[in-house]
This record gives structure tokens, sequence and C-alpha cells, in this order.
């Protein structure tokens, strides 16, 4: 049976200014509606004249508004008002995911992002556009650095001064904040501020932030296969990381998607799931390194570079079990628990996962294939012996690098031969 106009969920986007944000299209489709779903906050915004129908405090979490709105549509129209742009991190996706794009009719009002950019007076369709509403800040460093503008909607606990502090701690100066408060409403206050003014304020829950680059600020700018030297290592023990050729050679048999979970185990300075974030900065990565020390100087490289991930002060397997299920896992060292852990990274890898294994020895590289072909892994050994220039004198020769051994492995697929 063809759906009717009437017996689809209508979502409108309202603003802070209340009725005045809708359009008089949405007020006639509004005023037809027979229960109006919303915030307390939001229904107070619409007044009787515009609808006299039955008012709703819209449940949380939506399970029961979802699985009552079937029965509901069959006999009345129903209408759910959201903040502004319903689908832009708004409930708006949630409810077409959930009924169908065909039951869901959406009408939006301006967004609080549009609206923060007219105040600030800048342009914004390069703008990065980006949330912390209910997520965590974990991540966030990297997703905002080597952009123009970000804007950030925020949340009761991820606040203007929380995100400032936040940028401060990696060192990323070279933004200004535009804070936006209670949008289209009386008490709209919008202002700039620097980051370290903006860490001491105070702001009202409802805004909207928005980060923008001076041109006259320098920032950092990062390169496949970052210099080993660049990064902060243990002294007098220089070389205990995987080197720039290994690293780009690993990640390129690591396959790495936006999205994906990748554990770095044995993570050292953190090399590896460092440039795997410059690369994708849609990564997750969860890094377990034993050594105190060494975790020190990967807490320092995730300033330099930018890189906000969870690293966590263990022996693997200790520690894993309080990370995400991995896409990809890269070991580049197994204390001597490389069986071990292998069968546990082969348990929680997600279908069609990746495992490379950096072996410096012969034995490391016997287990490690072994130990993969019988977990029922395709396998591959590729070995990597590098050389770099070398002055000596006038001349220049080329000064050798200790081989080392990639075992790449992918989980075989159903139909796949032996």
């Amino acid at each position: 049976m063809q759906t009717t106009t009437r017996n689809r969920l209508l979502v409108i986007g309202i603003g802070d200014d209340g009725e005045q944000s809708l359009l008089p299209r949405v007020r006639e489709k509004l005023n037809d509606a027979d229960i109006l779903y919303g915030s307390e906050r939001q229904l107070a915004l619409v007044s009787a004249e515009t609808f006299a129908g039955e008012r709703r405090v819209l449940p949380r979490p939506l399970q029961k508004f979802l699985c009552d709105i079937n029965q509901l549509n069959e006999a009345c129209s129903v209408a759910v008002l959201a903040s502004g742009d319903p689908l832009f991190y708004g409930i708006g996706s949630t409810l077409i995911r959930a009924l169908g794009r065909d039951r869901v009719e959406v009408w939006p009002a301006l967004s609080s992002v549009q609206l923060a950019f007219a105040r600030a007076g800048e342009a914004w369709q390069q703008a990065r556009l980006l949330s912390v509403h209910g997520r965590p800040l974990t991540g966030l460093a990297q997703r905002v650095h080597g952009a123009k503008s970000v804007a950030l909607l925020t949340d009761g606990i991820h606040t203007p001064n929380a995100i400032a502090k936040y940028l401060l701690h990696f060192e990323m100066t070279e933004y200004d904040m535009f804070v936006a408060e209670r949008l289209g409403s009386p008490e709209e206050t919008c202002a700039w501020y620097s980051l370290a003014e903006a860490a001491d304020a105070v702001f009202d829950p409802l805004n909207v932030v928005i980060l923008s680059r001076r041109a006259d600020a320098s920032a950092p700018s990062f390169h496949l296969g970052v210099d080993d030297a660049k990064f902060a290592q243990r002294k007098p023990d220089r070389g205990l990381i995987t080197k720039r050729e290994v690293r780009i050679v690993s990640l390129s048999e690591l396959r790495l998607r936006a999205g994906d979970v990748l554990w770095d185990i044995g993570a050292c300075t953190g090399s590896v799931g460092i440039e795997a974030i410059l690369q994708q900065p849609e990564v997750e990565v969860y890094a377990v390194e034993k050594n105190a020390e060494d975790l020190e100087n990967l807490r320092v490289n995730q300033i330099t570079f930018r890189t906000d991930f969870v690293a966590v002060h263990a022996k693997a397997p200790a520690g894993l079990d309080q990370f995400p299920d991995p896409d990809a896992v890269f070991i580049g060292g197994s204390g001597g628990e490389l069986r071990e852990l292998l069968h546990l990274c082969a348990t929680r890898l997600k279908p069609g996962g990746r495992i490379v294994v950096n072996a410096a020895t012969l034995e490391t590289l016997a287990t490690a294939h072994q130990t993969l072909l019988e977990l029922g892994f395709a396998v591959s050994v590729t070995m990597l012996q590098t050389a770099r220039s070398k002055p000596i004198l006038q001349f220049t020769r080329l000064e050798g690098m200790n081989p080392v051994y990639l075992v790449s492995a992918m989980r075989k697929e159903a139909g796949d031969g032996a």
C-alpha cells in the first residue's frame, strides 16, 4: 500500500526563537497534527494557537517511541520537534534508519551551525563539522588538526572551556574560538576568545563552538614516513622504534580504513599508531606498552604529532580486555607471550581482520608463522633489509640495517583454498 502524507511521521526542526523559526507551511502541518512529541523545552516553544492537540515528552531512550509509532500513525498524525536541522547530528537520521525514508518527512529549521557561522561572519562551505555531544573528546585532536575552520556541537560535559583546555594540552594554539550561546533566543550571546581565555570562561549549556585558524599562525605538518629522530625515544637505547621503512610497509599490510580499530601491541614510542592516525584520522588506536619509560615517551609523541588515542601500561595480553574488538592488530613486541597473544587476537579479531607481526629474530618469525597457520589464517612473510647513507670523510657509504620479517595474516574467507 502506498504511504500517504498523513501517516508519515513529521520531524520538524525548531530554533530557540520558537515559532518564529517555522515557515508558514510548516506551521500548517504542525497545526494539523494530532500528537506532538518533543523535549519539555521544545514543547514550551509552541503556542496552543499553533498546536492544540496532545503533547507528549519524547521518551529516552527511543525504543518505546519507535515501538508505539507504527500503531499511532495508523489512527492519527504524529509530529516530533527537533533542534535546528534534524538531519545534522539530530534525531531525524535515527528515525529514518528505524522507520525508512518513506515513513518520515523532515522539515528543518536553520541549523545552529549555520547560525553560528553567520554570527561569526565566516564562510563554512569547507569547514569540518564535528560533534562531541554525548561523545568522548578522545581523537578530537587529529580531526581538528589542519582544518581552517571547525564547527563543534557540545554538551554539558564537553563544554567550550573543556575543549579549549584539551586543545591547549595538544599545543593547538593556532586556533581562536568563537562561542555562540542560546542562538536565536533573546538571551543570545556570541564572542571570540583565545583558547586561554575560553579555558577560564563559563558558558551557557546551549552553545555551538567554531574553531578558526589564524592566518598568521603556523601549525606543524606531517608527511608519510616520519623520520625516526622526530619521535621521543628511550636513551641511551635509541633504536627501540619501528623504523620508518618497516613502519610504512607494516601500515600498508594493515590496510586500515576509516573507522577501523587498530591494536598496537608493544607500542613503545607509539610510532605505528601515530603514523596510522596521521594517514587516516578516523582510525581508532588502542595501544599497550609494558615499559613505563617508553609509555611516557609515547605520551610526549602524542602531543608532538597531535594524535589522541588510548594507551595503557600493561604487558599484553593484559590490558586487551578493555579494548573493543580490532579490525587490525600490529604486534611490535610480545614479551615472550607471542603464541598466547596470537590466539587471543584471533579470537577477538573482526571478520576480514588483519594481523601484522614484526619479527627481528628467526625464532619469533617461526612462532608467528606456525601459530597463524594453525589458527587458519592466510599468511605471507616479507623480509625487509634496507640501508641508509652515511658520510665517511668526503665520501658516502651505505650502512645496512638489521633485517625485519613482516608476518602478515588475513582470516580465510569461506570457500578459500587451503
